[in-house]
């Protein structure tokens, strides 16, 4: 996994909850690393897993919302560093359709060790409904649907997000705009 998932991480943690907590879960996650990362670095994702489990260990707040909170919070600092990921379009659904087939392109550019996952969109129903399969062997789902969120307030969108566990640890995303 990428560096800067596990930089992004730590300043969250940093800002939401102090640097004495930062300093507490990578004490008590033991890794390998030390909890020293470089945003080009590559890293196991046992880390962020120990990193997370041990937050929400500290805080009691369940690491699902850990990761969802989490994942918005990397979007919008994404979308800080990498503007020209979201200036190309102005609707979230198109956005969200080229996470695969535009960013993860230009992403692997920039990181060709990248190991990301994998996205398969289709438009089963109309253009205000965007279905998302999210396979990956790291099952971030959470962390996943965070992103989501994160990229629908950047949008200033009012959507609804469904999840459907699908078979082989695969999980459907259906993203639905509202109508007023």
């Amino acid at each position: 996994m990428k560096g800067i998932v596990f930089t992004e991480l730590l300043t969250m943690v940093e800002n939401s909850f102090g640097f004495d907590m930062v300093d507490t879960i990578i004490e008590k996650s033991n890794l390998p690393s030390g909890g020293i990362y470089t945003a080009v670095g590559t890293y196991p994702h046992t880390e962020i897993a120990a990193l997370v489990t041990n937050l929400s260990k500290e805080t009691n707040v369940d690491i699902p919302t850990l990761l969802k909170t989490f994942g918005t919070y990397l979007f919008h600092s994404l979308a800080k560093a990498y503007p020209e990921f979201v200036s190309n379009t102005s609707d979230p659904l198109d956005f969200l359709e080229q996470v695969e087939t535009y960013i993860h392109v230009e992403v692997r550019k920039l990181y060709p060790d990248a190991e990301l996952p994998t996205f398969i969109c289709s438009r089963p129903n109309n253009n205000d409904e965007l279905h998302m399969i999210y396979e990956s062997n790291r099952h971030m789902e959470d962390a996943c649907e965070g992103l989501i969120i994160g990229s629908l307030q950047h949008f200033g969108a009012s959507c609804s997000i469904e999840r459907q566990a699908l078979p082989e640890s695969k999980e459907l995303f259906i993203i639905r705009k509202q109508t007023a």
